[in-house]
C-alpha cells in the first residue's frame, strides 16, 4: 500500500515542541522577568486563547458533517497545539528556579543574568546577556546559560582572556565589560 493513502493518527500533532531539553537533575534557571513573561503567556492561553477556540469548535460541530468542516478540523488542531503549549509551559514553570541577577549589581564577575561585552581575536566586539533556556531571544543578543559562549564566560571577570572552543576552532576572547540590572529592575 502506498504511504500517501495511509491515514495519519490525530495524535501525530501531540509531539513535544522542539525546544531545548533539560537533562534530568540539571537546573532550569530563569530571571524574574522571564518567569513573569512565561507565566503571562500561560494565563493568556488558558483564559483567552483556549476558550475562543473551544467556542469556534463548538459552533463548527453544531453545523453538522465534521469530516469536511474546515472550522472544526482546524479548530481541533489549534486546540491540540494550545493544550500542548499549556502542558509544556506548566512543566517548565514547575521546575523553574528564579534567579535575580540584580543581586550581583556592581560586580565584575560573570554570573547568570550578566550582560557581557567581549572582544574576540579578530577585534570584533560583541555584547550578550546570559539568560535561561526558556527566555532567550537571540535577536536581542541573548544566549542561554548552557551555550558554549556562556559556559566559557561564567565565573570570569572583567579583563580576563579566555579560550572559546567553537566548531570553527579555538578563538581567544577578552572580557571588557560586565553589567547587571539595578536592584528592582531585574
Amino acid at each position: 500500500m502506498n504511504k500517501a493513502f495511509v491515514r495519519e493518527s490525530e495524535d501525530a500533532d501531540d509531539e513535544e515542541p522542539l525546544t531545548p531539553a533539560i537533562t534530568p537533575g540539571s537546573k532550569n534557571y530563569i530571571t524574574p522577568v522571564g518567569y513573569q513573561r512565561i507565566h503571562a503567556e500561560l494565563l493568556d492561553l488558558i483564559d483567552n486563547e483556549r476558550p475562543k477556540v473551544v467556542d469556534i469548535v463548538h459552533w463548527a460541530a453544531s453545523n453538522g458533517d465534521r469530516s469536511e468542516n474546515g472550522d472544526y478540523i482546524y479548530g481541533k488542531k489549534r486546540l491540540r497545539e494550545i493544550d500542548r503549549r499549556i502542558r509544556f509551559l506548566s512543566k517548565r514553570l514547575e521546575i523553574a528556579q528564579i534567579v535575580d541577577p540584580s543581586v550581583h549589581h556592581g560586580s565584575e564577575q560573570i554570573f547568570f543574568g550578566a550582560t557581557v561585552t567581549y572582544v574576540d581575536d579578530a577585534s570584533v566586539e560583541r555584547t550578550i546577556t546570559i539568560l535561561g533556556i526558556d527566555e532567550v531571544d537571540s535577536s536581542q543578543q541573548q544566549v542561554s546559560w548552557v551555550s558554549p559562549i556562556a559556559r566559557t564566560l561564567l565565573k570570569a571577570r572583567c579583563g580576563d582572556s579566555l579560550r572559546l572552543v567553537t566548531p570553527a576552532g579555538v578563538t581567544e576572547i577578552e572580557v571588557t565589560h560586565v553589567a547587571y540590572p539595578a536592584p528592582g529592575r531585574a
